[in-house]
């Protein structure tokens, strides 16, 4: 069977933008699986995985063998903040990420890198591409994706530095998203938003323009996911509409 080309996930993702990616590493993680019920009945497309090394940026999170034992229907969006990932991609994609992120500052060679994406298959569903996405730290020029279009399916421009706690949304990711939709232009390209994304901000955040919305904190704070997850997709809903 052939697989479809990944321009006809990023149409189906497009027709339902924003939609909101939801960090699965905040939700209760002895509570997993009522949690991401919680996310699937609500109509949830994507899961978020941060993936962090120690290296790339200060924290540590999971590798491949917590993606694949998370078992569901969503969208894996996994999300690689570790140094020189080409060696590591096999790993992820075995663990069924249906969507894998790398910086483009992670590796000299990120060309590289998403063309060795583009050579594996979806390991869930034979039926679905295998999406690439690169993602920007602040400081990066958004130009710096330029040079990797005809490689690439999602662009996500991070509004914190990874790997720090508490800090808030950077006010000048707004211009930095107008200025990648005009770069990427008619490409069939997702433009992202992620980090310092709460439940206060995500009304203006999901108003931006953005295809993916990336948040985890704003559902899972511990106290209320489920009315939390009700204002959330009611702030992407009126996006959608406007």
């Amino acid at each position: 069977m052939a697989i479809p080309e990944p321009g006809v996930m990023v149409d189906r993702l497009r027709a339902t933008a924003p939609n909101l990616s939801v960090g699965v590493l905040t939700a209760n993680l002895l509570a997993l699986g009522a949690d991401l019920r919680l996310l699937e009945e609500a109509g949830v497309l994507l899961a978020h995985f941060d993936v962090m090394d120690g290296g790339f940026c200060p924290m540590m999170t999971v590798g491949p063998p917590f993606i694949k034992a998370v078992q569901t229907p969503m969208l894996k969006d996994v999300h690689l903040m570790i140094e020189q990932p080409l060696s590591k991609l096999d790993a992820y994609v075995a663990a069924g990420a249906d969507m894998v992120t790398v910086h483009v500052e992670s590796s000299g060679h990120p060309h590289r890198v998403l063309q060795a994406l583009g050579s594996m298959a979806n390991v869930n569903d034979p039926a679905r591409p295998l999406l690439r996405g690169v993602a920007l730290n602040p400081g990066t020029p958004v130009a710096t994706v330029a040079p990797l279009l005809d490689e690439l399916d999602a662009v996500f421009l991070l509004a914190v530095n990874p790997g720090w706690g508490g800090q808030e949304f950077i006010p000048s990711t707004a211009s930095r998203l107008e200025e990648l939709r005009r770069l990427i232009g008619a490409r069939r390209i997702l433009a992202g938003l992620d980090g310092g994304i709460t439940l206060r901000n995500l009304p203006a955040v999901a108003a931006m323009g953005a295809d993916i919305v990336v948040s985890g904190s704003a559902i899972f704070d511990g106290k209320t996911p489920a009315e939390n997850l009700r204002r959330a997709l009611a702030a992407v809903t009126r996006a959608r509409v406007a």
